[in-house]
């Protein structure tokens, strides 16, 4: 390290101890905005930058869109004056920090489009000045940070690792979770070269409770990938021996309850109508898509992903012989589905396997809709539908009530009672006396 280079760094150390740094957070969504408030929180003036104005007006009048950041705490650090936002990236020029938590979404054919980091990157390198801190966030394939980001970043005849930082610490947030927070949950941190290193550990360390540094950027892009293909593989292991069970006649919820009894070796994954969220459907093609740059070839994270995806077809098929068993045809019954968003008692619905399983419905005749109070409606493709009120009549008027998402919030007894028949795809009725009427997954 050069002397130049050791007074920059120290420079930058000092303004993150003294809080005295100006941290931009790029892309407010599920991500950066939970960041945003959390470095607000600890003092740090923040600028967040978002290509969409609703979001930007929404979070410079202190009105939270996420479910894990609440309104009050939002309005406390703007009002404090710790907040700003814009629409711009011109804003770079007067930062220390640049943390980029943009999508990072898959095509049609399952290759990563990096057309939002890229697009972000190119107007970084526009403002970018000596001492600056670049932080990517967005889950990606490992290499994108030094393979794809730094060469731009160094076309505007800066140098990584002496003249700014850059570095890469995956997202780990859990939407809903209120144990683990973006606070006290364990954050890992890679770099190009290890000045850089050091920097990005200097800013992450003055927020976050616990830092796992790991020795370059690509190994933390491949941490990111690996801990959702891991759930990925193994919620398809449960999906399939869900779809095994079926033709064996068999409970899967009662074999896998008597299996996780087992105090070693083993831990709890739960089947489902599919996977849904920002990750476990999307981050394991990533790495699929990199091993073939290395002749290698990722089975079990193809296969995974097929038999994910082959659960809203097996849903509506077991529909199907649900209803067929009372003497009623898919083609023309009213279907209810209960619940739309991706997980339990959240309002994000993307890749939730609703909306296939919805879609696969109504293309097979039926009548169909959902009540979600979280998901007041979904408007995607060639979907432009809204929630419908959990009324008795909705209930009593349905063939079949499909619960698609375990929301805590609804009353299951009342549920069983009033529906005629109860396909349940998440175990929330196991214990409610329910006459036949419902069948588990």
């Amino acid at each position: 390290m050069t002397t130049g280079t050791s007074s920059l760094v120290q420079d930058t150390l000092g303004k993150f101890r003294t809080r005295t740094a100006t941290v931009g957070v790029v892309g407010l969504g599920y991500v950066g905005l939970p960041l945003l408030v959390e470095k607000a929180r600890s003092g740090f003036k923040v600028v967040g930058i978002d290509r969409k104005s609703e979001r930007t007006g929404m979070v410079a009048r202190g009105e939270s869109y996420i479910d894990d950041v609440s309104g009050d705490e939002l309005r406390d650090v703007v009002e404090r004056g710790l907040v700003s936002t814009t629409t711009s990236l011109e804003a770079v020029a007067e930062l220390d920090v640049i943390v980029i938590c943009v999508p990072t979404p898959l095509t049609k054919n399952l290759t990563p489009d990096l057309q939002y980091v890229r697009g972000v990157t190119r107007k970084v390198a526009r403002y970018l000045r000596p001492g600056q801190l670049v932080s990517l966030e967005s889950t990606t394939y490992p290499g994108t940070t030094e393979e794809v980001m730094k060469p731009i970043l160094e076309q505007s005849g800066l140098r990584a690792g002496s003249d700014f930082f850059l570095a890469y610490s995956p997202e780990r947030v859990d939407p809903g979770n209120k144990r683990y927070t973006t606070k006290n949950t364990r954050k890992v941190v890679g770099a190009s070269d290890p000045v850089s290193l050091e920097v990005a550990l200097g800013f992450y360390g003055e927020t976050i409770e616990h830092l796992v540094p790991v020795s370059s950027a690509k190994a933390a892009e491949l941490v990111k990938v690996y801990e959702n293909t891991f759930r990925a593989v193994n919620i398809a292991l449960a999906n399939e021996v869900a779809m095994l069970c079926d033709r064996m006649g068999l409970d899967v919820w009662e074999v896998l309850d008597a299996a996780f009894t087992k105090p070693f070796g083993i831990m709890p994954f739960y089947p489902g109508p599919g996977v849904g969220g920002h990750c476990i459907p999307l981050d394991p093609h990533y790495l699929e898509w990199k091993a073939r740059e290395y002749d290698f070839q990722t089975h079990f994270i193809a296969l995974a992903g097929e038999t994910n995806r082959k659960m809203p077809e097996f849903v509506v098929d077991k529909a199907a012989r649900v209803l067929n068993r009372e003497r009623k045809p898919l083609n023309g019954s009213s279907i209810l589905l209960l619940g739309m968003a991706y997980k339990p008692d959240i309002g994000d619905h993307r890749e939730s396997p609703a909306i296939p399983v919805y879609r696969q419905l109504r293309e097979s005749g039926a009548r169909v809709s959902f009540h979600d109070a979280r998901v007041p409606a979904v408007r995607e493709g060639d979907l432009d539908i809204e929630s419908v009120e959990l009324t008795d009549e909705a209930l009593r008027g349905s063939d079949l009530v499909i619960i698609t998402t375990a929301h805590s919030d609804v009353d299951y007894r009342r549920v069983v009672e009033l529906a005629p028949l109860v396909l349940d795809t998440r175990n929330v009725t196991r214990g409610i006396e329910s006459n036949g009427k419902v069948t588990l997954l």
